[in-house]
Order: C-alpha cells, then structure tokens, then sequence
C-alpha cells in the first residue's frame, strides 16, 4: 500500500491534497483495498458548504456502502463526474483519476487535525 507524504490523512480514510487555497479530497489506498471492488459513488453538489466531519457522499463497493466524511470544512468547488461512468477509477488510482470532491477550505487551521503520511501508515 501507498500512502504518498504530500496527503493529509484522516481516521475515517480519507486522503486530502491541498493546493493554494483548495484541496482535492478521496479515500485511501488502504480504504479501497477494504471495500473491494467499488460500483457507485455519490457525492454532494457543487456549492454544497460542509463542516469537517460532515458526510460529503457514498462509496458502494459490491457487498457494503461506506460513508465519506469531510477532512475539513470547506465548499465543494468541483465534483469528478468521471466516477458516475468509472468507479473503478477509486480501486485503480485512489490518489489520482480516483479523487471526489474538490473543495475551497474554509479554515486552514483545521489541517492541524489531519494526519501525515508516516502516521497515517502506523494506524493502518
């Protein structure tokens, strides 16, 4: 498993990568390999404003459905509709074409809250 040093992580799996004023948020290498083969992702809207610890969407993998919670608050700014054609991108590239919400943060601060990679790793 790969859990690349640029990310924030948090306990729930998911991964944060920040850039400038925004930051590109997804589940982990380590998350996906859990589900199994993911079928449907579900996300909220853009414009949608959340709280860091809100649900933000769904992952349906063949046997289970699993939460998505927000690593920190934000507006989602962009939504990878790629996934409605192509969930298997999450279980192909979790840290690349498999990200789901683009987000405008709220409070930086909050990043404090997060984990990094090498953390990360020692709870998985």
């Amino acid at each position: 498993m790969e859990f690349p040093d640029d990310l924030y992580y948090t306990n729930d799996h998911e991964w944060l990568r920040v850039d400038g004023d925004t930051a590109r948020v997804g589940i982990t290498d380590f998350a996906q390999s859990e589900l199994g083969d993911i079928v449907f992702v579900e996300t909220e809207f853009e414009g949608t404003e959340l709280a860091q610890g809100d649900v933000f969407g769904t992952v349906e993998a063949v046997k289970t459905v699993s939460e998505l919670f927000m690593p920190v608050s934000g507006t989602i700014v962009a939504v990878n509709d790629e996934l409605q054609n192509a969930p298997e991108r999450v279980n192909d590239e979790p840290y690349g074409d498999g990200w789901m919400v683009e987000i405008e943060l709220d409070d930086e601060s909050e990043l404090d809250d997060l984990m990094q990679a090498d953390a990360y790793a020692e709870t998985v």
